[in-house]
């Protein structure tokens, strides 16, 4: 179990970590967390230091929402080339959260339609973003909670907390214990594109020296 002064040690704001310490104690017992400080520092990486728990899908720039953010559901042609057509198209989603969840995941991770409301509904919350009514009714599943239909549980620290050591558990990051390394990690967490991988090295740096604190 680790400490408040620890936790904070890890690079948390005290206020998060005051908030966080007991859910995130509970999913490393639960779930049997081997490697804590690579947990730790990989989920204050994706929640922005236990801050965000809510996919932000507020966009202003079509563009940049069409070629960067979600390309593959304005690349109408898949031609992997932005035209005017779609850029038009795209401008419908922005400043539009609801309209563009709806979107982006529809006929994804277990969701209906665009129409559905499925991708709003499932959005990535959590402190891994768990994404899409599939995954939801998993984790719910696994943790005896009805996730599909109350889903904003998984913006509540607890819940984050724990649907976060689930995803963990499940795609088997736990079997590598130490031998487990950042890279492993941020491509199981983040795929491919494996984003902020100097940031969470750090951060994993750090978090393994807090937890040597007595």
């Amino acid at each position: 179990m680790i400490t408040l002064t620890q936790f904070i040690a890890c690079g948390v704001s005290p206020t998060a970590a005051r908030v966080f310490l007991d859910p995130v104690n509970k999913a490393l017992d639960h779930f049997k967390i081997s490697n804590p400080a690579m947990f730790i520092a990989n989920a204050s990486h994706e929640s922005q230091g236990f801050t965000k728990l809510e996919e932000d899908l507020y966009y202003k720039d079509p563009v940049r929402l069409a070629t960067v953010v979600f390309r593959g559901s304005f690349d109408l042609d898949q031609n992997r080339q932005l035209d005017s057509s779609e850029v038009e198209v795209a401008k419908l989603y922005i400043r539009n959260p609801v309209a563009l969840a709806n979107r982006v995941y529809s006929n994804r991770l277990g969701n209906g339609d665009e129409a559905s409301g499925d991708g709003w509904k499932y959005r990535g919350r959590g402190i891994f973003q768990l994404t899409g009514r599939s995954n939801y009714m998993a984790a719910g599943d696994a943790l005896g909670v009805d996730l599909k239909g109350n889903p904003d549980l998984v913006a509540q620290p607890e819940m984050a907390a724990m649907t976060a050591g689930w995803f963990w558990s499940s795609n088997g990051l736990n079997r590598w214990g130490e031998q487990l390394t950042v890279e492993m990690a941020t491509r199981k967490i983040n795929g491919s594109a494996m984003l902020g991988l100097n940031e969470r090295r750090l951060a994993y740096h750090e978090a393994q020296h807090a937890l040597t604190m007595a």
